[in-house]
């Protein structure tokens, strides 16, 4: 059983506990009933989740994919009425005509909803400048993360990437994808990538820790399958880029040394280093990497889950974060990813492509 799974079967039952004190106080503020009636609820509600849990692991179905979008959905409803909850409870304390404050707060939290849904289906594409004293030519790079092919998100998400590819390449050199390609929620089949497999430019992809629970050896051979390079723990020249793909690990397999590492670097060449999370950059530049490619925060991928993300990553959740090393400039690319995991939703951050142009310093 991965990882995934038992993280889901752990948590189910506290979960369930909460839903149930939840679903209670928030049915309170409009009607009574009798607290049992929500017992089968939150089953029936928690079979929508676990279900799919399983079945989807041996063949990805419409059904299992609609389960699991369902309970996405619901997640993040049940996260929000938290707080909507603490927030009507204050303003009880004001007020003593608190009923048209309570319906008009949750229609406003149900358009939230509504906007989060679609926003995270709609990818956008930004552009960074990232500037080096000692480039002879120009390099825009593609630089995405955090698919999360899976039930909730299926070969959608892989024709929409594809589709933006294809529009960007005549302007771009290399598309570098920084991990969790899979979700793990379901079946990796050898042909779930192959929409980018007329892709025009090289495609790089370098696992990270979702990609272990389809199967890394599943998620390796779609992505051959589809002419994605793979890199794990090693190198791939592309002109003057010179690029190492460190792979995730669970402590399951040998790593390099940061000595081993500085012994990939070549002092003529761009030199990246496409890691999943965005750990250990002040190291890696120390050893001579210009820019590091990372993912794995989605930015919190909704309020106000992003504030916690900056206390998570040092601040390194999202975005583009510069420093000079002996006159050198190095860089950490941290993107938001272009999925979502377990919930659809996406507020206050986007589901981006991000172009990185690479220039000569002013």
């Amino acid at each position: 059983m991965d990882f995934r799974t038992r993280r889901i079967l752990f948590g189910t039952p506290f979960f369930m506990i909460y839903e149930f004190f939840t679903l209670k106080y928030l049915s309170n503020l409009f009607v009574s009933f009798n607290d049992l009636y929500l017992i089968p609820v939150i089953i029936l509600l928690e079979a929508t989740r676990i279900i799919p849990t399983f079945t989807e692991r041996n063949k990805s179905t419409k059904m299992g994919r609609f389960l699991s979008t369902f309970y996405g959905v619901y997640e993040w409803f049940l996260v929000m009425f938290l707080f909507y909850l603490i927030l009507m409870h204050i303003i009880g304390l004001v007020t003593t005509q608190p009923r048209i404050i309570y319906v008009v707060s949750l229609g406003i939290l149900i358009l939230i909803g509504v906007y989060a849904y679609i926003h995270a289906h709609k990818i956008i594409v930004k552009k960074r400048i990232l500037e080096f004293d000692d480039v002879d030519a120009e390099y825009n790079i593609i630089h995405l993360s955090d698919v999360h092919f899976g039930s909730i998100r299926h070969k959608e998400i892989i024709e929409d990437i594809a589709d933006n590819i294809r529009k960007l390449q005549d302007n771009c050199d290399i598309a570098v994808i920084s991990g969790d390609l899979a979700d793990g929620s379901c079946v990796v089949e050898e042909n779930d990538f192959n929409a980018l497999k007329d892709i025009d430019i090289p495609v790089i992809f370098t696992s990270g820790n979702h990609d272990y629970y389809p199967g890394l050896e599943s998620v390796h051979r779609a992505c051959e399958n589809a002419n994605i390079i793979v890199l794990e723990n090693e190198v791939y020249e592309f002109k003057d880029l010179n690029i190492y793909g460190l792979s995730y690990s669970f402590g399951d397999i040998p790593m390099p040394t940061l000595s081993q590492l500085k012994e990939v670097i070549k002092e003529d060449k761009i030199n990246i280093i496409n890691y999943h999370v965005p750990y250990s950059w002040d190291e890696f530049s120390a050893i001579g990497f210009d820019i590091q490619l990372s993912g794995h925060t989605h930015g919190g991928q909704f309020y106000p889950v992003t504030f916690f993300g900056k206390l998570l990553y040092e601040g390194h959740n999202m975005g583009l974060f510069k420093k000079s090393i002996s006159s050198k400039n190095r860089y950490l690319h941290v993107t938001t990813g272009v999925g979502s995991m377990d919930i659809p939703m996406r507020w206050g951050t986007d589901s981006e492509m991000v172009i990185l142009k690479i220039v000569k310093s002013n």
